[in-house]
């Protein structure tokens, strides 16, 4: 197998990493975390293809640049659902999902006052990959929970099977290593 696969990510070109899951898998590794670059443009044609939204929810972590950066360029707010609950929430509104990517089963979680700013709001879901869609279902049963409407789901990646989805807007196809 091979050591990188390469990408191009709205017109920038990248070597992804590729990393053992398990037994199995291996995925190549996508990582926003200090690529501004990839950021900037996927954000710009993310916004380009969706819906149009009130407010961005993205899952915690590796997606926040990009929901960060969507909303900086379209001047709209966004809100992070965490992966636990913090002390400072208030009434939290909570999800479990377990993605690929992770050993157990996490929450997605947001604050009273975060659930309150999407209702009857059209909420755009961001995601930097979608895989097997498990924490896009908890981030679409999450804002439905709080009264909000789904406008679009997007992610600059989908994975495996996710790229024959028609329910998501992705910007290129990332496949699946099985040993």
């Amino acid at each position: 197998m091979q050591d990188f696969y390469p990408i191009t990510i709205a017109g920038i070109k990248r070597n992804l990493p590729i990393r053992k899951i398990n037994n199995n898998l291996s995925i190549a590794l996508f990582n926003l975390f200090g690529d501004v670059e990839i950021t900037v443009a996927s954000a710009a044609a993310l916004l380009n293809a969706v819906a149009d939204f009130d407010i961005i929810l993205t899952p915690e972590a590796k997606s926040i640049p990009l929901a960060y950066e969507m909303a900086r360029q379209s001047q709209k707010p966004y809100i992070v659902a965490r992966k636990s609950a913090k002390l400072y929430m208030q009434n939290p509104a909570t999800v479990q999902v377990k993605s690929i990517t992770t050993e157990s089963v996490q929450t997605l979680v947001i604050c009273e006052d975060d659930a309150k700013l999407l209702k009857s709001r059209k909420v755009l879901i961001v995601d930097d990959v979608i895989s097997t869609g498990e924490s896009l279902i908890a981030a679409q049963t999450l804002v439905k929970n709080c009264g909000g409407l789904i406008a679009d789901c997007c992610a600059a990646l989908a994975e495996g099977d996710a790229a024959n989805r028609d329910d998501i807007i992705f910007l290129e196809k990332l496949p699946l290593f099985f040993d």
